[in-house]
């Protein structure tokens, strides 16, 4: 099996698009509602959106391919807030799960925000993905905070934060 992590192109924005619908579609119905998984993808993967993103010294997209073929993403960006990096996406493809691809992203975004000087690393997770949420316990991270953010369109995001120290190796590891 050969593995690729890489920086996400301009090229590769329509891929990585169409693999965040096929996670959505397979992650969040149930959990929230078709208008809303339409109305999120269209807020964070618009083609302009990703593109703009691309070109900011503060926000890394990186892809990872398994023997050629686009098998899952992530992005990270600086918060703002001094020492802290966000894990603001990953998605792995669904026929790909359970393979240990979410971890190879996680541990590309920890070598980033190591580099970059950070000590927290922070992400937000619905509280009703629960197979998210236990893969990220078994990365370290841990519940800090309990939100709930109005992100326009009569939606919500109902969140739990996520936070793990760069100073403590994971759990499991």
């Amino acid at each position: 099996m050969d593995i690729l992590i890489s920086p996400v192109t301009a090229a590769d924005v329509e891929a990585v698009a169409a693999l965040a619908r096929r996670v959505w579609q397979h992650t969040y119905l149930g959990i929230i509602s078709q208008q809303q998984i339409d109305y999120m993808l269209e807020q964070r993967y618009r083609a302009p959106r990703v593109h703009e993103e691309l070109g900011m010294d503060t926000i890394w997209w990186d892809q990872l391919s398994v023997d050629g073929q686009l098998a899952g993403f992530v992005s990270c960006l600086l918060t703002g807030t001094p020492g802290e990096m966000k894990l603001d996406k990953l998605y792995v493809d669904p026929q790909r799960q359970r393979l240990g691809i979410g971890r190879r992203l996680v541990d590309q975004v920890l070598a980033r925000a190591l580099a970059a000087g950070c000590q927290t690393l922070i992400l937000a997770v619905n509280k009703g993905n629960e197979k998210a949420i236990a893969a990220y316990r078994k990365q370290g991270f841990a519940v800090r905070d309990s939100v709930c953010v109005d992100i326009g369109g009569g939606f919500v995001m109902d969140d739990f934060i996520m936070a793990r120290s760069l100073a403590a190796p994971a759990a499991g590891s």
